[in-house]
Protein backbone atom coordinates (compact mmCIF):
# COMPACT_ATOMS: atom_id res chain seq x y z
CA UNK A 1 0.00 0.00 0.00
CA UNK A 2 2.82 2.71 1.13
CA UNK A 3 6.65 2.35 1.16
CA UNK A 4 8.38 5.68 2.47
CA UNK A 5 11.76 6.49 3.49
CA UNK A 6 14.01 8.32 5.50
CA UNK A 7 17.03 10.03 6.98
CA UNK A 8 17.73 10.58 10.60
CA UNK A 9 20.69 12.86 11.25
CA UNK A 10 23.35 12.29 13.41
CA UNK A 11 23.40 14.22 16.78
CA UNK A 12 20.66 16.46 15.71
CA UNK A 13 17.99 16.83 18.38
CA UNK A 14 15.98 19.93 16.93
CA UNK A 15 14.90 16.94 13.84
CA UNK A 16 14.34 14.15 16.39
CA UNK A 17 10.28 13.18 15.65
CA UNK A 18 10.90 14.47 11.79
CA UNK A 19 10.31 10.89 10.38
CA UNK A 20 7.81 9.69 12.83
CA UNK A 21 5.53 12.85 12.89
CA UNK A 22 5.72 12.15 8.91
CA UNK A 23 4.77 8.44 9.16
CA UNK A 24 1.68 9.10 11.16
CA UNK A 25 0.45 11.77 9.36
CA UNK A 26 0.52 9.59 6.30
CA UNK A 27 -0.98 6.14 8.17
CA UNK A 28 -3.77 8.89 9.29
CA UNK A 29 -4.16 10.10 5.68
CA UNK A 30 -4.64 6.14 5.06
CA UNK A 31 -7.26 6.13 7.32
CA UNK A 32 -5.72 3.58 9.43
CA UNK A 33 -7.18 3.06 13.16
CA UNK A 34 -6.33 5.70 15.65
CA UNK A 35 -5.29 2.61 17.84
CA UNK A 36 -2.65 1.72 15.20
CA UNK A 37 -1.31 4.70 14.07
CA UNK A 38 -0.59 5.75 17.75
CA UNK A 39 1.35 2.78 18.60
CA UNK A 40 3.48 2.88 15.47
CA UNK A 41 4.50 6.85 16.17
CA UNK A 42 5.37 6.08 19.48
CA UNK A 43 7.50 2.78 18.59
CA UNK A 44 9.18 4.75 15.45
CA UNK A 45 9.39 7.71 17.71
CA UNK A 46 11.31 6.20 20.41
CA UNK A 47 13.88 3.94 17.45
CA UNK A 48 14.34 7.84 15.47
CA UNK A 49 15.76 9.20 19.06
CA UNK A 50 17.79 6.47 19.86
CA UNK A 51 19.23 6.24 16.25
CA UNK A 52 20.19 10.14 17.03
CA UNK A 53 21.55 9.69 20.13
CA UNK A 54 23.43 6.52 20.05
CA UNK A 55 23.79 5.83 16.61
CA UNK A 56 25.23 8.69 14.52
CA UNK A 57 21.75 8.82 12.46
CA UNK A 58 20.88 6.02 10.09
CA UNK A 59 18.11 5.19 7.57
CA UNK A 60 14.29 4.58 8.64
CA UNK A 61 12.36 1.93 5.97
CA UNK A 62 8.26 2.03 6.47
CA UNK A 63 5.98 -0.33 4.72
CA UNK A 64 2.46 -0.32 5.06
CA UNK A 65 0.78 -3.28 3.76
CA UNK A 66 -2.90 -4.95 4.04
CA UNK A 67 -1.96 -6.82 6.89
CA UNK A 68 0.60 -4.65 9.04
CA UNK A 69 2.89 -1.47 9.42
CA UNK A 70 6.81 -2.58 9.26
CA UNK A 71 9.42 -0.20 10.50
CA UNK A 72 12.95 -1.25 9.44
CA UNK A 73 15.81 1.27 11.19
CA UNK A 74 19.25 0.61 10.52
CA UNK A 75 22.43 2.47 11.68
CA UNK A 76 26.03 2.65 11.46
CA UNK A 77 26.42 2.97 15.00
CA UNK A 78 28.44 1.24 17.46
CA UNK A 79 26.30 -1.71 17.84
CA UNK A 80 24.72 -2.55 21.35
CA UNK A 81 26.81 -4.65 23.04
CA UNK A 82 24.82 -6.42 25.83
CA UNK A 83 20.72 -6.26 24.08
CA UNK A 84 18.94 -8.32 27.08
CA UNK A 85 20.31 -5.34 29.30
CA UNK A 86 19.35 -2.71 26.71
CA UNK A 87 15.74 -4.00 26.88
CA UNK A 88 15.87 -3.30 30.81
CA UNK A 89 13.30 -0.13 31.45
CA UNK A 90 16.10 2.81 32.92
CA UNK A 91 18.94 1.32 31.74
CA UNK A 92 20.34 4.11 29.69
CA UNK A 93 24.20 4.80 27.92
CA UNK A 94 22.82 8.42 26.86
CA UNK A 95 25.82 11.13 26.80
CA UNK A 96 25.34 13.81 29.34
CA UNK A 97 24.06 16.19 26.38
CA UNK A 98 21.02 13.86 25.80
CA UNK A 99 19.82 13.79 29.23
CA UNK A 100 20.31 17.69 29.77
CA UNK A 101 17.95 18.28 26.57
CA UNK A 102 15.16 15.03 28.45
CA UNK A 103 16.24 12.21 26.16
CA UNK A 104 18.10 8.75 27.29
CA UNK A 105 15.90 8.09 30.41
CA UNK A 106 15.99 4.34 29.08
CA UNK A 107 12.50 3.65 27.76
CA UNK A 108 13.54 3.88 24.25
CA UNK A 109 13.44 -0.14 23.18
CA UNK A 110 11.25 -1.41 26.64
CA UNK A 111 8.43 1.40 24.78
CA UNK A 112 9.04 -0.07 21.25
CA UNK A 113 8.65 -3.60 22.99
CA UNK A 114 5.47 -2.43 24.29
CA UNK A 115 3.73 -1.06 21.72
CA UNK A 116 4.60 -3.50 18.29
CA UNK A 117 3.42 -6.85 17.51
CA UNK A 118 6.78 -7.79 16.45
CA UNK A 119 10.18 -6.93 17.80
CA UNK A 120 13.89 -7.74 16.31
CA UNK A 121 17.50 -6.62 16.83
CA UNK A 122 20.01 -7.26 14.97
CA UNK A 123 23.53 -6.00 16.18
CA UNK A 124 27.17 -5.93 15.72
CA UNK A 125 29.58 -4.32 17.76
CA UNK A 126 31.47 -2.10 15.19
CA UNK A 127 28.98 -2.55 12.68
CA UNK A 128 25.59 -0.93 13.43
CA UNK A 129 22.44 -2.29 14.14
CA UNK A 130 19.16 -3.04 12.13
CA UNK A 131 15.76 -2.40 13.99
CA UNK A 132 12.44 -4.51 12.64
CA UNK A 133 9.01 -3.59 14.38
CA UNK A 134 5.90 -4.35 12.74
CA UNK A 135 2.02 -3.76 13.91
CA UNK A 136 -0.91 -6.02 12.70
CA UNK A 137 -3.42 -3.75 11.48
CA UNK A 138 -6.22 -5.77 12.92
CA UNK A 139 -4.86 -5.92 16.90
Amino acid sequence: MLKLNFTVPADDFSQAGEASSKVKKALKQLGLAPQIVRRVAIAMYEAEINMIIHARGGEVFCNVTIDAVTVILKDNGPGIPDVKKAMEAGYSTASPEARNLGFGAGMGLPNIEKYTDTLHIDTEIGKGTTLTFSVLLDS
